[in-house]
């Protein structure tokens, strides 16, 4: 590889390109990486980690107003959104400077510029620069996706909303996924006046259809307004700055705010990858094989860029297979099955392995169980919101095929549970299992 610049270029600094860059470096190779927006990607600067700040940020909310049933005192209270925008911004700016010294420490050479391919072993920098690599790997990511209708620009999305000068009085969130009912939860808390629009008639499609049910109804008890079916046909400006959405059932809709939260294409746009013959999906997304590479045999893809999983773990360990595979003599792939995943939403939901649907389609003995309970922090904050366990079993040995959580802190209950679900235990080893009391988590050993 030594007529070449070096031995792997990578576009984008994300996740997913900044572990391939560590790892391949570690295998000893030479390796630049360029990066036209900020190093640490989406996640890192406009995605789960601020996004999950907000959300601690919000609950506070709760939190004081559930804190005088525990004997505290919290007359004279008042949140300032500018401290909790500029501390995220801040955090934000620690993480990109860590992210940064990784790879330094690692010798990557990082282009603060865009970089487009130019060939199979040939990419151009917009300083004008070309420079020639044995491999190149996209990176990229995804970027959130706008709809072709009047006055869309008027809105914005998760890559803006971190930065507002000042929270809005209303806001309209279009979507019905976890971005869209993340962000409901924060601005909901923070009094916001909430309405969350999807033209379906379902939000969260591919979770537990009881669970997202349950949500539903937490949501509209705290003040959210859901309307399902329901899509936009324009939007105008008006003289005070407010917008007033038409939507195309003949309502409209006035708001200070609308964000786009309705999915995210694959950033692969304008990459020069149709040029030099990479294979790319109607949506944009770079095509691979399960060794991360496209038809292009020194071109390879990693993360959001390739729409197989779009989560940012995923993302990172795709990188490292990709640069253990290539540089360092240890082919391997990852394996997509048993995949856990959250949604910050208020309450949280989290979730494992088969919904209740999926296992009846695929097996034919499915058994429920369940555990529908109010935690006790929320009996005696005088709080009725419910939390509800959920757990799918298979088979004469009823192994669990799939745990489905809503209520406070599932994410952090979920991930041990997980390996768990992934390992093919059963019913009865959870049984099996003494309870750890008094906590959430032991209804998940304790399910009838």
């Amino acid at each position: 590889m030594a007529e070449f610049e070096y031995d792997l270029f990578v576009i984008g600094a994300g996740s997913g390109g900044v572990r391939a860059s560590r790892i391949a470096a570690s295998h000893g190779a030479r390796v630049a990486v360029a990066e036209e927006h900020r190093v640490g990607g989406t996640c890192v600067i406009r995605g789960c980690v601020p996004k999950k700040l907000l959300v601690y940020g919000s609950h506070f909310a709760e939190d004081l107003r559930d804190a005088q049933r525990f004997g505290w005192s919290t007359a004279g209270a008042t949140f300032d959104w500018n401290i909790l925008r500029d501390n995220v911004a801040a955090e934000v700016n620690r993480l990109e400077g860590l992210y940064g010294q990784t790879l330094g420490n690692n010798k990557v050479e990082v282009f603060r510029e865009r970089a487009v391919v130019t060939g199979p072993n040939s990419v151009r920098l917009a300083s004008g620069r070309e420079i020639s690599a044995a491999y190149i790997l996209i990176a990229t990511g995804a970027w959130p996706s706008v709809p072709e209708i009047a006055g869309a620009g008027h809105g914005i999305t998760s890559n803006e909303v971190f930065s507002l000068p000042a929270l809005p009085k209303r806001a309209v969130i279009a979507g019905g996924g976890y971005i869209a009912n993340e962000f409901a939860g924060i601005f909901n808390e923070l009094g916001v006046k909430v309405s969350l629009v999807t033209h379906g008639d379902r939000i969260l499609r591919g979770y537990d259809d009881e669970i997202v049910d349950r949500l539903v109804d937490i949501s509209g008890h705290k003040g959210i307004d859901i309307r399902f079916n329901c899509s936009f046909k324009s939007i105008a400006k008006q003289d005070d700055g407010s917008l007033m959405i038409e939507t195309n059932q003949g309502e409209t809709i006035e708001t200070d705010l609308l964000l786009w939260a309705i999915g995210r294409t694959p950033h692969s746009k304008g990459l020069g990858l149709e040029e030099v013959g990479v294979a790319l999906g109607k949506d944009g997304s770079v095509q691979v094989g399960d060794d991360n590479r496209t038809n292009v045999p020194c071109i390879y893809a990693v993360g959001d860029v390739t729409n197989r999983v779009q989560l940012t773990p995923i993302a990172i360990r795709e990188g490292h297979a990709f640069a253990d595979s290539v540089f360092g003599n240890n082919p391997r792939t990852v394996n997509y099955d048993c995949i856990p995943t959250a949604v910050f939403s208020n309450p949280p939901i989290a979730s494992v392995g088969m919904t209740e649907t999926e296992a009846r389609a695929a097996h034919p003995d499915v058994k429920i169980y369940k555990s529908d309970f109010r935690a006790m922090k929320n009996v005696l904050a005088d709080r009725n919101e419910r939390a509800l366990y959920k757990m799918v079993v298979a088979g004469a040995n009823e192994r669990v095929v799939g745990l489905h959580l809503i209520g406070p802190d599932s994410g952090e209950i979920l991930q041990a549970a997980a390996i768990a679900v992934k390992a093919g235990l059963t019913k009865q080893d959870f049984d099996d299992t003494v309870a750890l009391h008094p906590s959430m988590s032991e209804e998940l050993v304790l399910m009838k």
